[in-house]
């Protein structure tokens, strides 16, 4: 089992002491540092400028949004950042939902497997840089079908550090987690539960059977979850700092009809209480919405407790497809989680 740590999203503005730990990522020896975006700060800037500060560490967008770039500049990016990092970057993308797509990005959501499938496809042709980049497809044309008629097909002035540099997909529901297996290297899931671990694999193994042969081997394949993790004097303590987040994926993300995040903990077997938490949240009520999240929720996916809790807990991620977990937690608790983890 691997670790990472996730510095999370930036509210009014950074979160304190991210810089700090992220450098102590790259001292403890974990395995990667990831960033997020939504409709504030972007997810490349701090990787790369927080990341500049490290040696070893892997730098992962945990997530990038396919509607905020184009693909090739997405392409560009990961290229940059490559060569600066000196090819430690990994490239986690993500559909993200119609809420921020439409609102904030003013572009269509539906189809977003397609979407991402074509998204994928361009960004490999530009990292492989075997010919000038073309697409015909139903979200994507290179060079533009219309405008001046002078676009042509273009390819990279830079030479990439790795041709195969890793691309992660974010997925959370059936299709996507295979869509996943057949065309990433990784699968970036949140709110995952150990005990759906075998539903996890299945949807896995879907997309494995239609992977394609000259994708890097399946067994190379990685599962990065992101996981709340909160160290406490007791169980209870600590569940109560993780479920206020709970809360807020479940009730405050998205809308009352599309919710991601509250699909993925309904499926682990908490529809009622979701129905329960989105009802109050809806209704301004977030302490209760967070009341309500009962402790079974907070430990399925989350590690929190005493160090003897956490250890515990984390067995079942063991013996689970997870390969990295990547820890959500307070930046100033990351050295006594990792002493406790190992």
């Amino acid at each position: 089992m691997r670790f990472g740590f996730h510095t999370g999203y930036w509210s009014a503005g950074p979160p304190a002491g991210a810089a700090g730990a992220v450098r102590a990522a790259d001292e403890l020896g974990l395995d990667s540092v990831w960033t997020a975006e939504s409709y504030g700060s972007d997810a490349f800037t701090p990787l790369a400028w927080w990341g500049s500060q490290t040696n070893r560490v892997r730098l992962g967008t945990g997530i990038a949004q396919l509607a905020a770039r184009t693909p090739t500049a997405t392409a560009m990016a990961a290229l940059t950042l490559d060569h600066l990092s000196g090819g430690r970057f990994i490239l986690g993308l993500g559909a993200s939902g119609p809420q921020v797509v439409e609102g904030w990005y003013g572009q269509p959501y539906p189809r977003p497997l397609e979407r991402t499938r074509e998204y994928v496809d361009i960004v490999r042709q530009v990292l492989a840089r075997e010919a000038p980049v073309t697409f015909s497809g139903r979200h994507f044309t290179l060079p533009h079908d219309g405008g001046t008629r002078l676009g042509k097909a273009l390819r990279s002035t830079v030479h990439p550090v790795r041709s195969d540099l890793p691309i992660h997909l974010a997925a959370q529901g059936p299709k996507n987690t295979a869509l996943a297996a057949e065309i990433a290297d990784g699968w970036l899931p949140a709110f995952v539960s150990p005990a759906l671990d075998a539903e996890y694999r299945e949807n896995l193994e879907t997309g494995f059977a239609r992977r394609d042969a000259a994708r890097s081997p399946r067994g190379e394949f990685e599962v990065s979850a992101a996981v709340p993790a909160v160290i406490g004097d007791d169980l209870e303590t600590a569940a109560d700092q993780v479920r206020p987040h709970l809360a807020l994926y479940i009730g405050g993300m998205g809308s009352e009809s599309t919710n991601f995040h509250r699909e993925a903990i309904a499926r682990a077997g908490y529809r009622d209480v979701c129905d329960e938490v989105t009802a109050k949240y809806l209704a301004g009520d977030k302490a209760g919405a967070a009341a309500a999240i009962p402790t079974d929720l907070v430990t399925d996916v989350a590690l929190v407790g005493t160090p003897s809790d956490i250890t515990t807990q984390l067995a079942r991620w063991e013996a689970s497809c997870v390969t990295t977990l990547i820890l959500q937690t307070d930046p100033r608790m990351l050295p006594s989680l990792v002493q406790a983890l190992h």
